[in-house]
């Protein structure tokens, strides 16, 4: 801020800014930064309105932070036309390809990013792209990688906090508790770390710590994942008023993301399938699937929500289509599984339940009981 103010005139000062308010956004949950980075970046273009690849890429960003996919596409291939060597504006245009569904060309970004710089952004970015495709192994080593490459503390964490959660999809909670130990070894502030510690403390038994991580983290990052993942654990151990106030203030959370001008859609329909009313649950996840229908993950969600609702007829084939890439996930399984079992296909049923079991038991502290459960009465 004191830069930009001090140099008024020079545009890469305001970009930087804006960058840095999108960051500090994530950082802090506070949806409000979005706005003053919208106003830094304005405030670049009018000092250089022609040729100002850093503004639009910040733009870019900007929108791709608030879940604006095809906004962000459109702005990072705006910042290309002007300098194409830019491997940041091709780590943007790679997210906004993925989000989109758009994940063959998102392939050639993230490999035109690689060529023109290696590094922890883009290795990270290379190991979604296998992951997605269901490719573990090669994922780890990308990830890897990152992690060797890596010199600030918060990309080392970042890194090691992902080889974490592969080896949490994976069922292997030795792996994913040394990835998270590690990162936070690295990072005490890397909070997604401590939440996943949690996740790993939960699923081993140990409530009490669980909770106690979980609790950290809301209260230093307010964060709709965190909250979620909090009030799940509470649902699960009996303590449902105390759950209700997290999923409270998740709503109220997102819906402020949402009046700054990010689209929450996908988040919602997820959350109120799981937690809230099915009716809601499908008026956000139809709103997601018009803007994003090739996504797997916006497939999963709309698929869940039309379960929750009670149209399983409808929900089955986009749930099948939301494991077209691969993508080895214990939750996407299970939606899989119940949808299945709804409309009669007992077969289908157990294959999906049986897979989201072995990828991993204890992938959810409520959904996972249910799978076993309903495999149970399948068998």
């Amino acid at each position: 801020q004191a830069a930009a103010e001090s140099h008024p005139g020079d545009p890469g000062g305001w970009s930087q800014l804006g960058l840095a308010h999108v960051q500090n956004a994530r950082l802090t949950a506070d949806p409000s930064e979005y706005g003053r980075a919208e106003q830094a970046f304005a405030r670049s273009l009018q000092v250089q309105p022609q040729r100002n690849s850093a503004a639009l890429t910040g733009q870019a960003t900007l929108a791709a932070a608030r879940h604006r996919f095809a906004e962000a596409l459109r702005l990072a291939d705006a910042a290309l036309a002007v300098n194409d060597y830019d491997a940041t504006t091709y780590g943007v245009k790679t997210d906004a390809l993925t989000e989109l569904g758009r994940y063959d060309d998102a392939a050639k970004a993230v490999q035109r990013m690689l060529d023109l710089r290696t590094g922890v952004d883009s290795l990270a970015r290379a190991s979604y792209q296998n992951e997605l495709r269901g490719d573990v192994v090669r994922a780890r080593e990308l990830l890897l990688q990152a992690a060797e490459a890596a010199h600030a503390p918060a990309d080392v964490a970042f890194a090691r906090h992902y080889l974490g959660e592969l080896a949490w999809n994976s069922g292997d909670l030795a792996g994913a508790r040394a990835g998270y130990d590690a990162a936070l070894a690295a990072d005490p502030d890397y909070l997604p770390a401590l939440a996943g510690r949690a996740k790993v403390l939960a699923a081993t038994g140990h409530t009490t710590a669980a909770l106690a991580d979980y609790q950290e983290a809301v209260q230093r990052q307010p964060q709709p994942a965190f909250l979620v993942e909090l009030g799940t654990l509470l649902e699960a151990t009996g303590q449902k008023d105390a759950a209700r106030q997290q999923y409270d203030v998740v709503r109220a959370t997102q819906q402020l993301f949402a009046a700054s001008g990010a689209d929450v859609d996908l988040e919602l329909a997820l959350f109120e399938a799981d937690h809230g009313d099915p009716a809601t649950a499908l008026r956000y996840a139809r709103k997601a699937y018009a803007t994003r229908p090739d996504a797997v993950l916006v497939e999963d969600a709309y698929a869940w929500a039309l379960h929750r609702a009670g149209r399983d007829a409808q929900a089955l084939p986009v749930a099948r289509r939301a494991l077209r890439l691969g993508l080895r996930s214990p939750s996407l399984e299970y939606h899989l599984g119940a949808i299945a079992a709804a409309v009669g296909d007992r077969a289908a049923a157990r294959t999906a339940l049986t897979r989201a079991l072995t990828l991993n038991p204890r992938f959810d502290p409520l959904q996972a009981p249910e799978a076993r459960r309903l495999l149970g009465r399948l068998s």
